[in-house]
């Protein structure tokens, strides 16, 4: 397999890599996974989108997905809640980038490591939060 290495702030990001759910994370980052899936808001998030969907437009529900699934749009990303249910909620691959060869071979060059805030603020800004007081959430939940 030949494999594309990427190199985004000094980390090697592949461009073959597929989304593989923060469930296959926990393998390895059993801790992370756990603060995570107790701590974060974004381990539920899909909640949130179930609850108002009927009352949404296809363009709407878009942009929820956007930021509350894991690589929607993207390949191999979030499609529906019944096609790809490892992927509905915001996990590990939104900030880290998808896992699929990290998690087969274990390189640390095949994650992103380092986040930036502007990266955050993607979906974290004050267009999709009314009351935003922005505060890095880079270590928030699951680090």
């Amino acid at each position: 397999m030949v494999v594309v290495v990427l190199f985004w702030g000094g980390k090697g990001i592949t461009s073959t890599a597929t989304y593989v759910g923060s469930e296959e994370c926990a393998e390895c980052h059993e801790e992370q996974y756990e603060n995570y899936s107790k701590y974060s808001k974004k381990a539920h998030s899909s909640d949130s989108v179930k609850i108002m969907a009927s009352d949404l437009d296809p363009d709407e529900l878009a942009q929820c997905y956007s930021c509350h699934a894991t690589g929607y749009g993207k390949p191999g990303g979030f499609v529906s809640f019944e096609e790809t249910p490892e992927l509905a909620n915001a996990g590990c691959e939104v900030c880290h980038g998808p896992g699929s060869l990290h998690a087969e071979y274990g390189d640390p060059e095949f994650i992103k490591l380092e986040m930036t805030v502007e990266e955050c603020e993607r979906c974290h800004n004050e267009d999709r939060v009314e009351n935003f007081n922005f505060k890095p959430l880079i270590f928030g939940g699951a680090h």
